[in-house]
């Protein structure tokens, strides 16, 4: 049986008229453009890009050209890095009040406690940068960098559990099978690199002894929109990817002539059944074979300063840990990588929570800042969008026993803690407020696909107009329901 001719035979009206049509569009366009007389000047002058932008995107003049996202996967607590609540100390071990839940859902691992206790962080605050910033103890170094972040401290989400949250946060939905955002951006705005992926993925060691949540591909998968705008994973052990080295007796010669071979039997197959998916494999193959001498170069920490090395600490020098992960994300956005996403795990913390979150802050804590001020030294701060979060905050109560220096906190998706940097962003304020026991917000709630408007504005794209038909739905990033910018936000 011919698969192309039973695809012919399921083909509705609509989607031969579509089909064929933007195929006999396209063929017309192109003979028109083949009797302009300097159409081979003008492809002769400037070279292909293997990640071209969408034609019309950005919608209108970026701010920030790349992104970095500093995913804390697990959620880390507010009440313990920055939402400064002095007053709960008054409250230690005394009931949640009832109207401050107001019978909000919580989770199985505490509804079944005989009392919901509160727990005032055992951590000091003081204030810092010319903001004055309330900051925890536990971010020192961070602390140096706050007059150029904007701190949200009411995001809040529609999921309750880690594996929807993470899929929420990073696609605007909680069901599986959506982009995520670093595919969005290199579906919409391709890269200025033509020799590494447009949206890189890397998920560094982490330092806290709990059970770490799974990762799992969906964070940084394409969905519905073409294979080839999948993040490509990093890995943090070992050589960056798998097979980068051509194994014993094969030169590069011999692998390009593999490859063109490959690509001349893969472009036939897709003229006999015009497969989208077998171009996505051509342009995959292509790029692993361009990989093969930019990732060497690019994981190359060696022509780096000593200044420059003490400003990420110790930790950058060995492979896979957080700091040399913040490095490469600055590398990366520096030769013109459009999305990088650093996915940092074991911040969920339902018990021992103090030491385990000491042991995070201190995975994260100096890189994170050396990265903000390595980009500013640069000047590619400006160009470049740092996102700082996690999927969900955690809970004023205690899940388990109680003491003054151990305690534990269940999940909270009603307020948490995110922060931005960089490009359109407006450093050193901060937006929303919540209640005395950080479980409500009481001004300026901001919703993650909110958020997630806001971060698209910056990088040039407006959320309502940037859409991918799919199932019979124009989707978004920012999902179905009204989503706003955060003008506030934005410099």
């Amino acid at each position: 049986m011919n698969p192309l001719f039973d695809y012919q035979l399921l083909e509705t009206r609509r989607q031969f008229f579509g089909d064929s049509g933007l195929r006999l569009g396209g063929l017309a366009l192109a003979l028109l453009g083949a009797k302009g007389v300097g159409s081979k000047v003008r492809a002769a002058a400037a070279p292909e890009r293997v990640h071209p932008p969408l034609p019309g995107l950005p919608h209108f003049a970026p701010k920030a050209k790349n992104l970095i996202y500093l995913h804390m996967n697990g959620a880390p607590s507010q009440l313990d890095l920055w939402d400064y609540k002095p007053g709960l100390q008054a409250q230690f071990d005394k009931d949640l009040p009832d109207s401050v839940r107001m019978g909000q859902r919580i989770t199985t691992m505490t509804s079944g406690q005989s009392r919901l206790p509160v727990a005032p962080s055992m951590f000091k605050f003081s204030q810092a940068g010319n903001c004055g910033r309330w900051i925890s103890e536990l971010l020192p170094y961070t602390s140096g960098i706050v007059d150029d972040i904007a701190l949200v401290k009411t995001v809040h989400t529609n999921a309750i559990n880690h594996d929807p949250a993470c899929t929420f946060v990073m696609t605007g939905s909680e069901v599986a099978g959506k982009a995520s955002l670093g595919s969005w951006l290199a579906y919409g705005l391709g890269s200025e690199n033509n020799d590494l992926p447009a949206f890189v993925v890397l998920t560094p060691t982490w330092s806290s002894k709990s059970a770490a949540q799974a990762l799992f591909t969906r964070m940084w998968s394409s969905g519905f929109l073409p294979g080839r705008y999948n993040g490509v994973a990093l890995r943090s052990i070992g050589d960056p990817v798998l097979f980068i080295q051509n194994p014993p007796g094969v030169s590069g010669t011999d692998r390009r002539v593999m490859l063109d071979a490959l690509n001349q039997l893969n472009e036939r197959s897709f003229q006999e059944f015009g497969d989208p998916e077998i171009q996505t494999r051509i342009a995959q193959y292509e790029m692993a074979f361009r990989m093969q001498s930019s990732v060497p170069e690019l994981v190359d920490f060696g022509k780096e300063s000593a200044a420059t090395v003490a400003l990420y600490g110790d930790d950058v020098k060995k492979p896979g840990t957080y700091a040399a992960s913040a490095l490469l994300a600055r590398r990366m956005v520096e030769r013109g990588v459009r999305c990088v996403q650093i996915l940092h795990r074991g911040w969920d913390q339902h018990g021992s929570l103090p030491s385990e979150i000491k042991a995070q802050c201190k995975d994260i804590d100096q890189a994170t800042a050396a990265l903000i001020t390595d980009l500013k030294q640069r000047g590619l701060l400006n160009d470049t969008l740092v996102v700082w979060g996690g999927e969900f905050g955690r809970t004023v109560y205690s899940q388990g026993t109680l003491k003054r220096d151990d305690y534990g906190r269940d999940h909270h998706p009603k307020n948490f803690c995110m922060w931005m940097a960089g490009g359109g962003i407006k450093g050193g304020i901060s937006y929303g407020e919540t209640d005395d026991f950080s479980y409500n917000p009481v001004e300026n709630p901001v919703h993650i696909n909110d958020l997630n408007a806001t971060l698209l504005h910056c990088l040039g794209i407006d959320h309502n107009r940037f859409t991918y038909k799919f199932q019979g739905l124009d989707q978004r990033l920012t999902g179905v329901e009204p989503s706003s910018v955060v003008k506030e936000l934005l410099a």
